[in-house]
C-alpha cells in the first residue's frame, strides 16, 4: 500500500475544503481562486526545485484555509 506523503491527513484536508466553500458565497468562484492559486504554486515550484511532496492544490487548499481562519497573516 502506498502512503501519502502529505504531512496532512485526508480528513484535515476534507474539513478544511468544507470550510472554504462554506465561508464563500460563491462555490464555482472559491473552486476557481483555488486553481488558479494551485496553477501559479505550480510554476512557482517549477522554477524553484523546492518541496515537491505535497500537490499544489492540496497546498492551495491549506493556505487559503489558513488565510480564512487567521487574517492575520495576510497583512495589511
Amino acid at each position: 500500500m502506498l502512503r501519502n506523503s502529505s504531512p496532512f491527513e485526508s480528513q484535515q484536508i476534507m474539513r478544511r475544503t468544507e470550510d472554504l466553500i462554506s465561508a464563500a458565497s460563491n462555490r464555482y468562484r472559491i473552486t476557481v481562486q483555488v486553481a488558479n492559486r494551485a496553477q501559479r504554486r505550480r510554476f512557482e515550484e517549477f522554477e524553484a526545485v523546492d518541496d515537491h511532496r505535497m500537490k499544489p492544490v492540496l497546498r492551495a487548499i491549506i493556505e487559503m484555509s489558513d488565510e480564512l481562519t487567521q487574517p492575520e497573516i495576510i497583512g495589511e
